[in-house]
């Protein structure tokens, strides 16, 4: 319950408008120096300036509430979201009414988080920040390994531990908060300052549990970014086994716990030991192996005698020179057997000009034995007219002459 405070205004007191309201400003300020409250946000705008002014309310009331340009927002403020604001109360006589100058402004309730967390992630994962083709394998024997994390905190000395346990490396840390307003930055900015120095093989980002408030730096888009356009594989271990902030899905690997990142990035001496034992007998069973086969393969090789090899050479060169034999003594025959047809060729010639002169002879007798001579031979006249052409009708004209056989006699 919230003492009522003593009046000190007289009754008989009179003040200016303008005096009044200075009063009752300082009497505000004086009395909430710093204030929280929980609410609905609603109205909200901002000005050209880049403040924003917005309203907090419940079901019964509803306060004005102005956040200055540069105050860290550290997510995107909606309508109907519940929030705490901290800050504090003031009055602006202008327009006699009361207001909160916010300093700080935080999620209210895990289900108005997970919401805002849900909607990121779709739309990071829409950009392609969480694709499989982006991540990168982890180095096998990491020399150096880059540590973004509180210096003062259990997970760096959670990581310490556990790699001076299983593996000798050199440790960088980038000391970085990872709670509050600011930690979001000093992370990205810490994976930034890696990749840009390349000092180290590996970065784990850690952090140790809590509440789900707690871990939101680790799921803010400058964060995620950072670690999505990590060009060093980047191992991310926040929280517990349960908790998945964003930076998770933009990781190359996500640890369940700091120590758990720790373990992934390097092997143990005596994983390595057993390793090598395992790859010792790998290699000499088949290196036995190669050597058994090598000694059967010498052993099914039959080496011949020098005689025997000059004998089987000189046994191709015979069969050689027997079926150059035959090739040869075929082209010879072949040969005399053209000859022989070319120099009966003058033969061949004169019976085939003698056949051609009786057909030429033959032909002779059946040209002159056809010939009109022959047919006035018979008894048969030729009758030509003055023009001599051949008179055949009686209409045809006034013969002229009649050949006979043996001569021409004129009319």
């Amino acid at each position: 319950m919230m003492e009522k405070p003593q009046p000190f205004v007289q009754p008989d007191m009179v003040f200016s408008v303008s005096d009044a309201s200075a009063l009752l400003k300082k009497v505000v300020e004086t009395a909430f120096p710093t204030i929280r409250v929980r609410g609905e946000l609603s109205q909200i705008t901002r000005a050209t300036s880049g403040h924003m002014y917005m309203t907090i309310k419940d079901a019964n009331a509803a306060i004005s509430v102005i956040i200055w340009r540069g105050t860290p927002v550290p997510f995107k403020i909606e309508d109907g979201m519940e929030v705490i604001i901290t800050g504090r109360f003031t009055t602006y006589p202008a327009r006699s009414n009361y207001q909160i100058i916010a300093s700080e402004i935080e999620m209210a309730g895990v289900g108005a988080i997970l919401k805002m967390l849900e909607e990121r992630k779709r739309k990071l994962a829409a950009e392609g920040l969480f694709d499989n083709a982006r991540k990168k394998p982890l180095p096998r024997f990491p020399q150096r390994i880059g540590i973004v994390t509180s210096p003062t905190g259990a997970a760096f000395q959670d990581i310490q531990n556990r790699l001076r346990e299983r593996f000798p490396v050199t440790i960088v840390l980038y000391p970085a908060t990872v709670q509050g307003t600011t930690a979001a930055a000093e992370v990205a900015a810490g994976i930034e300052y890696f990749n840009r120095v390349k000092n180290v093989d590996v970065i784990i980002v850690a952090r140790g549990g809590g509440a789900l408030e707690d871990l939101l730096p680790f799921s803010e888009e400058i964060v995620v970014r950072a670690a999505a356009a990590s060009e060093i594989p980047l191992v991310s271990g926040v929280g517990h086994e349960p908790d998945w902030m964003l930076i998770d899905y933009a990781a190359d690997v996500r640890a369940p716990t700091p120590t758990g990142a720790a373990e992934i990035v390097v092997p143990t001496k005596l994983s390595l030991i057993q390793e090598l034992d395992n790859l010792w007998h790998r290699l000499s069973g088949n290196f036995a192996t190669r050597l058994v086969n090598a000694k059967s393969r010498m052993e099914s090789i039959v080496i011949k005698s020098p005689h025997q090899m000059v004998m089987e050479r000189m046994q191709r060169l015979d069969d050689i020179a027997r079926t150059m034999d035959i090739i040869i003594n075929g082209k010879i025959v072949a040969t005399h057997q053209k000859i022989t047809l070319v120099s009966q060729f003058p033969n061949i010639l004169a019976n085939k000009i003698a056949i051609l002169n009786q057909s030429v002879a033959h032909m002779g007798h059946m040209l002159s034995s056809l010939g009109y001579k022959n047919v006035l031979q018979r008894g048969y006249a030729i009758v030509r007219g003055a023009d001599n052409k051949i008179i055949s009708r009686t209409d045809s004209g006034t013969p002229a002459t009649i050949e006979f056989a043996d001569g021409i006699v004129h009319l």
